[in-house]
């Protein structure tokens, strides 16, 4: 009897699946682009048709992709990328990261810097003029927000004049 529950535990223990954690579509975009999105019930939403067709101006389309914008629409579960779909694990990662609440009438329209920070937020307002003003008034280092490069702390112990090098980094441990 014992053998048999040691050989159910092990199937148990080796066989169970667990889930994978998808990243969220937004980490490509940190620091390249700044994602405009938005979140509706239906795809008839008037927020959302609103927006798409103010996008067919190409005046407008120009001045979206000048400020590096990416539109993701999110409607019910599915998601999409610039009108390309996303994988559905994709989709639920991304809600999760933005914990939209609950969606009663209005769509909810959530506009991330580069930087990954929340620069506006609101419900059944697209303005695209608007978020074009929001954009545009962002301090210059959000305009050029790049990944941080590594620098050498001074020396306070070096003598003055002399060049200081930077710290090498520790060697992984073998196993």
């Amino acid at each position: 009897m014992f053998i048999r529950l040691l050989i159910l535990a092990s199937l148990l223990a080796t066989s169970s699946v667990q889930a994978v954690e998808v990243p969220s579509p937004l980490e490509q975009d940190r620091g390249k682009s700044r994602p405009l999105i938005i979140v509706a019930r239906t795809q008839v939403d008037p927020t959302l048709t609103a927006l798409k067709k103010e996008l067919e101006d190409p005046a407008v389309a120009q001045g979206f992709k000048e400020r590096n914008l990416v539109l993701y629409e999110v409607v019910g579960i599915s998601g999409k990328r610039d009108g390309k779909d996303l994988e559905t694990q994709s989709t639920m990662s991304l809600i999760r990261g933005l914990k939209p609440g609950m969606i009663i009438d209005k769509a909810k329209v959530i506009l991330i810097g580069k930087d990954g920070e929340r620069k506006f937020e609101g419900e059944g307002d697209a303005d695209l003029p608007k978020l074009f003003a929001t954009i545009d008034a962002l301090p210059a280092s959000e305009k050029q927000t790049q990944p941080p490069a590594e620098t050498a702390a001074p020396d306070k112990t070096a003598a003055p004049g002399k060049a200081v090098k930077a710290a090498k980094q520790p060697k992984a441990l073998e196993d």
